[in-house]
This record gives C-alpha cells, sequence and structure tokens, in this order.
C-alpha cells in the first residue's frame, strides 16, 4: 500500500500523518507532501511525535507535491477539501484515490490547538492502519 498525506505546507498535519503511519504500519510505504511547502517542519509537531516514541520516522525537510509522482499511489488523505481540489485540477485521474479528513491547519487555530489537531490525526492514522490492508 503506497500513502501520500498532503496539507498546505508539509510542517505539521501531513508530516505528522507521515511519521505515525510508517510507525504503525511498516509494510506501507508513506510519504507526504504541501501544495505550498513550508521551509521546515513545526517544532511543536517534533515535540509530539518524540512524546509517541515516533520522532525517528519524521522527515527531516518539507515537501512539494510537484516533486511527487500523485498517480503511483494507492491512496491520498487530503488534509482539506480544498487540497483534494488541488490535487483533481492537477491529476484528474487520481480523484478516486483522494480521501479527506478535513483537519484544519493549527496555525490559523487559537493557540492549544495544535494539541487536537494532532490528537485527531492520531485517531485518523489508527483507525487508518486498521483498515487499510483490508482493501
Amino acid at each position: 500500500m503506497k500513502v501520500l498525506f498532503v496539507c498546505t505546507g508539509n510542517s505539521f498535519r501531513s508530516p505528522i500523518a507521515e511519521a505515525l503511519l510508517k510507525k504503525l504500519r511498516r509494510d506501507f510505504t508513506v510519504e507526504s507532501a504541501g501544495i505550498e511547502p513550508a521551509r521546515w517542519i513545526a517544532h511543536n509537531a517534533k515535540e509530539f511525535l518524540k512524546e509517541e516514541n515516533a520522532l525517528g520516522y519524521l522527515k527531516t525537510e518539507t515537501e512539494g507535491l510537484e516533486e511527487k509522482k500523485v498517480e503511483e499511489y494507492d491512496v491520498i488523505i487530503a488534509m482539506k477539501e480544498e487540497h483534494k481540489r488541488f490535487i483533481v485540477e492537477r491529476w484528474p485521474k487520481v480523484a478516486d484515490k483522494i480521501q479527506v479528513w478535513d483537519i484544519d491547519d493549527p496555525i490559523y487555530l487559537p493557540a492549544g490547538y495544535a494539541r487536537k489537531v494532532f490528537e485527531r490525526i492520531k485517531m485518523k492514522v489508527h483507525e487508518m492502519a486498521e483498515t487499510e490492508g483490508t482493501l
């Protein structure tokens, strides 16, 4: 199973999902990308992953979606509907592979919400890890 997580900057949501799924499903190929990659991985993303003993699965640099061979993934997780639209505009053939998790970017939320966003991602990744092997 080849999985791609997509968010805006590839600095918090998608790299966290990537690291957590890599830890849970070593039999999967898991990557992440951003539609507008940030300069670095968010510090709090590193802190949260360290607490989960998943820091070793975190990528060292952000990556852009344009760098990926999008058609090669079995499942593409878009954090928001806008990310799905971006992907489908450029790679219409992958539309049926995309799932939207509807997870907000914590950079636009009040202080303290990053933890809630992390917990939501963790829950969704655990659900995915338990069910995706049956596809």
